[in-house]
């Protein structure tokens, strides 16, 4: 089991934003802006595009509606979606609030955010969440 997995098992802790039954959204601790969510499937998958069809587009489906969560929690012009990560063995998408392009420049500096910050952000994020 791959620590993505066990974040969405619970068996690591997260800053949860959304889930259901197939797909798991929680904070990026290493983030680029304050909302930054990675949208996991909970089936162990390496790369994205090894998802089959329909579970893909449940996939899209999902990360829509955090997106949608995250720009109501914190208003920006749009919500970036980057598929991008070797450091990790699943799937991953990244959801980042954007005003300009260099607000999702994964070499600029990265937030440094207490634990208090982090869990005010996922509670902002999940009570927009629909």
């Amino acid at each position: 089991m791959d620590i993505f997995s066990k974040i969405a098992a619970g068996e690591i802790p997260s800053y949860k934003c959304a889930e259901d039954e197939q797909f798991y959204a929680f904070l990026d601790i290493n983030p680029l802006q304050k909302g930054h969510t990675l949208v996991i499937p909970r089936r162990e998958v390496d790369y994205f595009f090894d998802l089959d069809d329909d579970e893909l587009a449940n996939y899209q489906v999902f990360a829509k509606r955090v997106a949608a969560a995250i720009k109501r929690a914190f208003p920006c012009r749009k919500v970036a979606q980057v598929v991008l990560g070797l450091e990790v063995p699943h799937a991953h998408i990244h959801l980042i609030p954007m005003n300009n392009e260099s607000d999702v420049d994964f070499r600029g500096e990265h937030l440094k955010l207490s634990e208090a910050e982090f869990a005010d952000i996922a509670a902002k994020i999940r009570e927009a969440f629909v």
